[in-house]
């Protein structure tokens, strides 16, 4: 399982590349394989400022779907243009093409709560 060292990431296995006072949000490596093959992806948040832990959107797979939790306060500024026609970009590339969104973070004290690789690797006890 791959778990860069240059991101944060949640329990709820969202991860987090902060670029200045931005930031990049996906799901996991761990989460798109659990999760299965990706069919869907919704996300309708763009331009809302949203609570750390508030649902940013949706993932639609073969099995299931989950909701997606922000992992700090911030304002939705992007949504990934390619989700729309090829969610399984997830699957296939959770840390780079796949990734879900782009804030503008509220409060950058609040990445400090979140989980580093060893953390996330503890946590998912791989």
């Amino acid at each position: 399982m791959n778990i860069p060292e240059n991101l944060k990431y949640t329990k709820d296995h969202e991860w987090l590349r902060v670029e200045g006072d931005e930031a990049f949000v996906g799901i996991t490596d761990f989460a798109q394989g659990e999760l299965g093959d990706i069919v869907f992806i919704e996300i309708e948040t763009e331009g809302e400022t949203l609570e750390k832990e508030e649902v940013f959107g949706t993932v639609e797979a073969v099995k299931t779907v989950s909701d997606l939790l922000m992992p700090v306060t911030g304002e939705v500024i992007e949504i990934n243009p390619n989700l729309e026609d090829t969610p399984e970009i997830v699957n296939k590339d959770p840390y780079g093409k796949g990734w879900l969104i782009k804030i503008k973070i509220s409060d950058l004290a609040e990445v400090n709560d979140l989980l580093d690789a060893a953390a996330y690797k503890q946590h998912t006890n791989a």
